[in-house]
Parts: C-alpha cells; sequence; structure tokens
C-alpha cells in the first residue's frame, strides 16, 4: 500500500549531515572527473561525480548504509529485509554484513545471475518471486512476517533519501560553485536527496532530471501534477523502470526545475561515449544525463554542470552496443 504523504517523515538537511558523519566509515568519497571533449561536444563545463567507484558499485549504498547503521540494537538484531532486482539489493546486503545482521531480499527469478551471486557474496539471503509487481509484494509480506526485519524501501523511506543527499554534498564541497546538477530519475531517490541538500546548501543551483523515453512516467508526472506510475516499461536503462512514490514526488514536484528524455539509441551512443573518452565503465541508465544534455545543448551551454554517474553494476557480457 502506499502511504499517504501526511503519514511519512519528510527528511531534513540535519539529516543529510547526520547521515554523512553515519555512513563515513563504509563509503567512498567518489572522485569528480571532467573531459574536456565532452566540454568540447556539449558547450558545457561538465563535473560527474563518479559513483560507479562507490562501494558495492552504486550510489544506492549510501542511503542503504544510513538505513542499517542508524537501526537500534534491538531492531538491528532482526536484520532488514527489502525487494529489489537491482543495485539496492546489493547495496543492501553489502551494509548488513558490515553491520552483521541478517539482509532478506525478495528478487525476481529472471533478475541478472550476476547480481543474485553478488547478493549472496555480500551475505544477503534471496527469496525468489516470479517477475509480477503483485508476486513481489506477496512474497515479500511473507519474508517480512517470518524475520520481523526493518523494510528498507529503495527509495520511498526518509532515511534512504536523506543518504543519498550524502552525494551532492561531496560534490559541492568538491567542484567550485555550479548551476546545474543533472542526475537520473527513477523512484526518484537520488534526486531527493540532490533536492534535500542543494535547497540548504545552494539553493541557487537548479535541479534537472534524465529519464528514458521508454519509461517516462516521471516526465509525464511532472508535466500533468500528479504521480502517473508505469506498471511494466522496457528500456536499456533497467535502473529507471520503477514509478515515483508520494514521498519522492513532494521533492520533485517542488523543486526539480525540469526533467529531459533520452531514446534508447541515446542514452547507447551516451554510454558508449563515456566509456571511450572517459575510460570508465557505466551502466546504461547513468549515460541518460549526458544523453539530454548532448540532445539539448542550448539549454546546457555555457553553465557549469553536476552529472551524477550513479553506478557501474553493468553485465560485460552484454553490453547493449554488442546486441543484435
Amino acid at each position: 500500500m502506499m502511504k499517504d504523504l501526511a503519514d511519512m517523515y519528510i527528511p531534513t538537511y540535519d539529516d543529510v549531515v547526520a547521515a554523512h558523519a553515519r555512513i563515513k566509515p563504509y563509503i567512498h568519497q567518489t572522485p569528480v572527473l571532467t573531459s574536456s571533449y565532452l566540454n568540447d561536444l556539449t558547450g558545457a563545463e561538465l563535473f560527474f561525480k563518479c559513483e560507479n567507484f562507490q562501494k558495492a558499485g552504486a550510489f544506492k549504498v549510501r542511503g542503504a548504509s544510513n538505513a542499517v547503521f542508524g537501526l537500534s540494537d534491538d531492531a538491528a538484531n532482526k536484520g532488514v529485509c527489502t525487494h529489489s532486482s537491482g543495485n539496492h539489493a546489493l547495496s543492501l546486503s553489502y551494509a548488513a554484513g558490515r553491520r552483521g545482521i541478517p539482509c532478506n531480499v525478495v528478487m525476481p527469478r529472471t533478475a541478472p545471475q550476476a547480481k543474485k551471486d553478488a547478493v549472496r557474496g555480500y551475505g544477503g539471503i534471496i527469496t525468489e518471486c516470479d517477475p509480477s509487481t503483485t508476486s513481489r509484494e506477496a512474497v515479500f509480506a511473507g519474508v517480512q512476517a517470518e524475520t520481523g526485519g526493518d523494510f528498507v524501501h529503495p527509495y520511498s523511506d526518509p532515511r534512504v533519501i536523506a543518504g543519498q543527499g550524502t552525494c551532492s554534498r561531496e560534490l559541492m564541497e568538491q567542484t567550485d560553485g555550479l548551476d546545474m546538477v543533472v542526475a537520473p530519475i527513477g523512484g526518484g531517490g537520488m534526486i531527493s536527496g540532490t533536492c534535500l541538500t542543494l535547497l540548504n546548501i545552494a539553493p541557487e543551483v537548479q535541479i534537472i532530471a534524465s529519464e528514458p523515453e521508454q519509461a517516462d512516467d516521471a516526465y509525464r508526472s511532472f508535466k500533468a501534477g500528479h504521480i502517473i506510475a508505469d506498471d511494466a516499461p522496457v528500456t536499456i536503462a533497467d535502473g529507471l523502470k520503477v514509478p515515483l512514490k508520494e514521498l519522492t514526488w513532494h521533492f520533485v514536484s517542488n523543486h526539480v526545475s525540469e526533467i529531459f528524455t533520452a531514446s534508447e539509441q541515446e542514452i547507447i551512443d551516451a554510454m558508449k561515449l563515456t566509456w571511450q573518452r572517459m575510460k570508465i565503465v557505466m551502466e546504461p541508465s547513468c549515460a541518460v544525463p549526458l544523453a539530454t544534455i548532448i540532445k539539448n545543448r542550448d539549454f546546457f551551454a555555457g553553465k557549469r554542470v553536476g552529472v551524477v554517474i550513479t553506478g557501474g553494476n553493468v553485465d560485460l557480457d552484454k553490453l547493449p552496443w554488442m546486441q543484435g
């Protein structure tokens, strides 16, 4: 059931500061890289915050670690649980392993084997379900009832949003002023954390979200003024298929300046370009911001733009430009 926003705690910047202190021993302060080639191509000064170098390979370890290490000892003894087919499952398993507590993850049986192996490698306990929302929620309810574990939602959780807010806090410390920050949007955890931080430490900075055309529910929600949720969009950007929830919609609807979209081919081209020119491994989902910057050059030209590269957990045997 989706909670009404009135029933949820809306995190504050104090929560971001507390999260940063809490998780510092368990995360990397990831580097900010630049590319003169991509600057020339776009007409903007781009500063890439490389969360593909993060622990567990994705920014999601920030929010997961904040949730896990913020638990009381009594709550922690029962462990944590979630449902996820990707980076949140990896990240929560990583954080739980560092605290020495159980982590139960419900994953679709169709989830990539590499990600299942990684979850187990971090000590996570997987219960498989059918690849449908109905099955996932039913199986998860059973797992949570049996274990009593604390549910850490992949993005609609104040602790997770506060943790994700630490990324843009670092970015602002590592750069000498920005005009904009661009990040991908799926469920909206990273964008919500970015809003939370920048509103408080750099309110002049515009917050831009980027989304695949084939999973553009956030774009359509943004234009309509209310949440429009797609059930099962199909896109190469597999990390961006999930819909906004009330908590993340609160931040998106109030504080995001614009949402841009990119086609599947534009995403693939931007991903390949980044691999070629910056020599870094990134997921398709992380290429969406650069794809939208290239597509909308006039909007970004002459600006200092922070770009969040959200993760690097890619299947090297199934690179998108090798398909077909």
